[in-house]
Protein backbone atom coordinates (compact mmCIF):
# COMPACT_ATOMS: atom_id res chain seq x y z
CA UNK A 1 0.00 0.00 0.00
CA UNK A 2 2.83 2.38 0.93
CA UNK A 3 4.43 1.71 -2.47
CA UNK A 4 1.20 2.60 -4.30
CA UNK A 5 0.83 5.93 -2.39
CA UNK A 6 4.44 6.85 -3.11
CA UNK A 7 3.98 6.21 -6.84
CA UNK A 8 0.76 8.31 -6.94
CA UNK A 9 2.50 11.18 -5.15
CA UNK A 10 5.42 11.13 -7.59
CA UNK A 11 2.99 11.17 -10.54
CA UNK A 12 1.04 14.18 -9.18
CA UNK A 13 4.25 16.10 -8.60
CA UNK A 14 5.40 15.49 -12.18
CA UNK A 15 2.17 16.74 -13.84
CA UNK A 16 2.86 20.52 -13.55
CA UNK A 17 6.15 20.12 -15.39
CA UNK A 18 4.25 18.78 -18.42
CA UNK A 19 1.87 21.77 -18.65
CA UNK A 20 2.77 25.08 -20.40
CA UNK A 21 3.80 27.93 -18.10
CA UNK A 22 0.89 30.19 -17.14
CA UNK A 23 3.14 33.23 -17.77
CA UNK A 24 3.33 32.37 -21.48
CA UNK A 25 -0.18 31.59 -22.70
CA UNK A 26 -0.40 30.08 -26.15
CA UNK A 27 -2.21 32.14 -28.79
CA UNK A 28 -5.23 30.36 -30.28
CA UNK A 29 -4.84 29.46 -33.95
CA UNK A 30 -7.79 31.66 -34.94
CA UNK A 31 -6.09 34.71 -33.40
CA UNK A 32 -2.87 33.95 -35.20
CA UNK A 33 -4.74 33.78 -38.51
CA UNK A 34 -6.44 37.14 -37.92
CA UNK A 35 -3.16 38.81 -37.00
CA UNK A 36 -1.45 37.68 -40.17
CA UNK A 37 -4.42 38.66 -42.33
CA UNK A 38 -4.46 42.22 -40.98
CA UNK A 39 -1.16 42.87 -42.74
CA UNK A 40 -2.64 41.80 -46.08
CA UNK A 41 -5.14 44.66 -46.20
CA UNK A 42 -4.15 47.19 -48.88
CA UNK A 43 -6.34 50.26 -49.13
CA UNK A 44 -9.61 48.44 -48.54
CA UNK A 45 -8.73 45.13 -50.18
CA UNK A 46 -8.43 42.16 -47.81
CA UNK A 47 -6.87 39.13 -49.42
CA UNK A 48 -6.99 36.66 -46.48
CA UNK A 49 -9.64 37.92 -44.12
CA UNK A 50 -11.14 35.04 -42.08
CA UNK A 51 -14.90 34.68 -41.85
CA UNK A 52 -14.81 35.28 -38.09
CA UNK A 53 -13.40 38.78 -38.67
CA UNK A 54 -16.14 40.02 -41.00
CA UNK A 55 -17.07 42.79 -38.57
CA UNK A 56 -13.52 44.13 -38.28
CA UNK A 57 -13.01 47.67 -39.68
CA UNK A 58 -11.29 47.86 -43.08
CA UNK A 59 -8.95 50.85 -43.44
CA UNK A 60 -9.59 53.46 -46.19
CA UNK A 61 -12.66 51.67 -47.61
CA UNK A 62 -15.22 54.29 -46.58
CA UNK A 63 -12.95 57.26 -47.39
CA UNK A 64 -12.26 55.88 -50.87
CA UNK A 65 -15.95 55.46 -51.67
CA UNK A 66 -16.85 58.98 -50.61
CA UNK A 67 -13.80 60.55 -52.26
CA UNK A 68 -14.93 59.76 -55.82
CA UNK A 69 -18.42 61.26 -55.57
CA UNK A 70 -18.41 64.88 -56.81
CA UNK A 71 -21.03 67.32 -55.55
CA UNK A 72 -20.59 69.72 -58.48
CA UNK A 73 -21.39 68.20 -61.86
CA UNK A 74 -21.43 69.37 -65.44
CA UNK A 75 -24.44 71.55 -66.19
CA UNK A 76 -24.68 72.85 -62.61
CA UNK A 77 -23.93 76.22 -61.07
CA UNK A 78 -21.42 75.56 -58.26
CA UNK A 79 -21.70 77.14 -54.80
CA UNK A 80 -20.37 80.68 -54.60
CA UNK A 81 -17.39 81.40 -52.36
CA UNK A 82 -15.37 84.31 -51.03
CA UNK A 83 -11.70 83.66 -50.32
CA UNK A 84 -8.54 85.71 -49.87
CA UNK A 85 -6.12 85.99 -52.77
CA UNK A 86 -2.32 86.15 -52.64
CA UNK A 87 -2.52 89.82 -51.64
CA UNK A 88 -4.95 89.19 -48.80
CA UNK A 89 -7.92 90.68 -50.70
CA UNK A 90 -11.35 89.01 -50.58
CA UNK A 91 -12.42 87.59 -53.95
CA UNK A 92 -15.85 86.12 -54.74
CA UNK A 93 -16.62 83.74 -57.57
CA UNK A 94 -19.77 85.76 -58.30
CA UNK A 95 -17.69 88.76 -59.44
CA UNK A 96 -16.61 86.80 -62.53
CA UNK A 97 -20.12 86.17 -63.79
CA UNK A 98 -20.41 87.37 -67.37
CA UNK A 99 -17.12 85.83 -68.50
CA UNK A 100 -15.76 82.28 -68.65
CA UNK A 101 -13.74 81.15 -65.65
CA UNK A 102 -11.27 78.31 -65.16
CA UNK A 103 -11.21 77.24 -61.52
CA UNK A 104 -8.58 74.67 -60.66
CA UNK A 105 -8.07 73.04 -57.28
CA UNK A 106 -4.57 71.79 -56.50
CA UNK A 107 -2.96 70.14 -53.43
CA UNK A 108 -0.23 72.58 -52.38
CA UNK A 109 2.15 75.36 -53.43
CA UNK A 110 5.67 74.35 -54.41
CA UNK A 111 5.02 70.63 -54.90
CA UNK A 112 6.52 69.39 -58.19
CA UNK A 113 3.20 68.53 -59.87
CA UNK A 114 1.48 71.70 -58.68
CA UNK A 115 4.38 73.80 -59.94
CA UNK A 116 4.20 72.15 -63.37
CA UNK A 117 0.47 72.81 -63.52
CA UNK A 118 0.79 76.46 -62.46
CA UNK A 119 3.56 77.09 -64.97
CA UNK A 120 1.49 75.45 -67.73
CA UNK A 121 -1.34 77.89 -67.00
CA UNK A 122 1.21 80.73 -66.91
CA UNK A 123 2.68 79.81 -70.29
CA UNK A 124 -0.79 79.70 -71.88
CA UNK A 125 -2.24 82.60 -69.91
CA UNK A 126 -2.38 84.97 -72.89
CA UNK A 127 -4.43 82.39 -74.79
CA UNK A 128 -6.85 82.19 -71.87
CA UNK A 129 -7.11 85.99 -71.82
CA UNK A 130 -7.69 86.05 -75.57
CA UNK A 131 -10.58 83.63 -75.04
CA UNK A 132 -11.96 86.11 -72.50
CA UNK A 133 -11.44 83.76 -69.56
CA UNK A 134 -10.07 84.23 -66.06
CA UNK A 135 -7.92 81.61 -64.32
CA UNK A 136 -8.22 80.94 -60.58
CA UNK A 137 -6.10 78.47 -58.62
CA UNK A 138 -7.29 77.26 -55.20
CA UNK A 139 -5.48 75.33 -52.47
CA UNK A 140 -5.42 75.17 -48.68
CA UNK A 141 -2.23 77.26 -48.45
CA UNK A 142 -2.46 80.70 -46.84
CA UNK A 143 -2.12 84.01 -48.67
CA UNK A 144 1.57 84.50 -47.85
CA UNK A 145 2.39 81.09 -49.30
CA UNK A 146 0.45 81.94 -52.45
CA UNK A 147 2.22 85.27 -52.75
CA UNK A 148 5.64 83.63 -52.53
CA UNK A 149 4.60 80.91 -54.99
CA UNK A 150 3.22 83.42 -57.52
CA UNK A 151 6.29 85.66 -57.26
CA UNK A 152 8.78 82.80 -57.62
CA UNK A 153 7.18 81.43 -60.80
CA UNK A 154 5.77 84.73 -62.16
CA UNK A 155 2.18 83.54 -62.06
CA UNK A 156 -0.09 86.22 -63.57
CA UNK A 157 -3.40 84.81 -62.36
CA UNK A 158 -5.29 84.70 -59.05
CA UNK A 159 -4.49 82.19 -56.32
CA UNK A 160 -7.07 81.81 -53.55
CA UNK A 161 -6.57 80.47 -50.04
CA UNK A 162 -9.07 77.82 -48.99
CA UNK A 163 -7.79 77.31 -45.44
CA UNK A 164 -9.65 74.46 -43.79
CA UNK A 165 -10.65 73.20 -47.28
CA UNK A 166 -14.19 74.47 -46.85
CA UNK A 167 -14.77 75.22 -50.54
CA UNK A 168 -13.07 71.99 -51.57
CA UNK A 169 -15.56 70.08 -49.42
CA UNK A 170 -18.54 72.08 -50.69
CA UNK A 171 -17.61 71.38 -54.29
CA UNK A 172 -16.88 67.72 -53.50
CA UNK A 173 -13.35 67.61 -54.92
CA UNK A 174 -12.27 63.94 -54.95
CA UNK A 175 -9.06 62.95 -53.20
CA UNK A 176 -6.30 61.19 -55.05
CA UNK A 177 -6.62 57.42 -55.58
CA UNK A 178 -5.33 56.45 -52.14
CA UNK A 179 -6.92 59.31 -50.22
CA UNK A 180 -3.51 60.52 -49.05
CA UNK A 181 -3.57 63.97 -50.71
CA UNK A 182 -6.16 66.59 -51.64
CA UNK A 183 -7.34 66.06 -55.19
CA UNK A 184 -6.44 68.02 -58.31
CA UNK A 185 -9.44 69.00 -60.41
CA UNK A 186 -10.27 71.71 -62.96
CA UNK A 187 -13.66 73.27 -63.73
CA UNK A 188 -14.56 75.43 -66.72
CA UNK A 189 -17.53 77.74 -66.13
CA UNK A 190 -19.29 79.60 -68.96
CA UNK A 191 -20.48 83.21 -68.84
CA UNK A 192 -23.59 82.21 -66.87
CA UNK A 193 -21.50 80.42 -64.26
CA UNK A 194 -22.57 76.94 -65.43
CA UNK A 195 -19.97 74.14 -65.38
CA UNK A 196 -19.17 73.02 -68.93
CA UNK A 197 -16.13 70.83 -68.23
CA UNK A 198 -14.71 68.93 -65.27
CA UNK A 199 -11.22 67.55 -65.66
CA UNK A 200 -9.53 65.39 -63.03
CA UNK A 201 -5.80 65.67 -63.63
CA UNK A 202 -4.23 64.09 -60.57
CA UNK A 203 -1.32 62.42 -62.36
CA UNK A 204 -0.81 64.59 -65.48
CA UNK A 205 -1.34 68.11 -64.13
CA UNK A 206 -0.27 70.08 -67.22
CA UNK A 207 -1.84 67.89 -69.93
CA UNK A 208 -5.38 69.30 -69.73
CA UNK A 209 -4.50 72.87 -70.77
CA UNK A 210 -5.13 72.35 -74.50
CA UNK A 211 -8.49 70.65 -73.91
CA UNK A 212 -9.54 73.47 -71.60
CA UNK A 213 -8.57 76.10 -74.17
CA UNK A 214 -10.46 74.34 -76.97
CA UNK A 215 -13.64 74.40 -74.91
CA UNK A 216 -13.20 78.07 -73.98
CA UNK A 217 -12.72 79.04 -77.61
CA UNK A 218 -16.02 77.36 -78.47
CA UNK A 219 -18.06 79.16 -75.79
Amino acid sequence: MASTVSMTTRTQRSIPSLLPSSSKPRTPASHQSFSSSSHSQFHGLNFSKPASASSAPVPYRSSFKTSIVAKVNKGQVPPNFTLKDQDGKAVSLAKYKGKPVVVYFYPADESPSCTKQACAFRDSYEKFKKAGAEVIGISGDDSSSHKSFAKKYRLPFTLLSDEGNKVRKEWGIPSDLFGALPGRQTYVLDKQGVVQLIYNNQFQPEKHIDETLKLLQSL
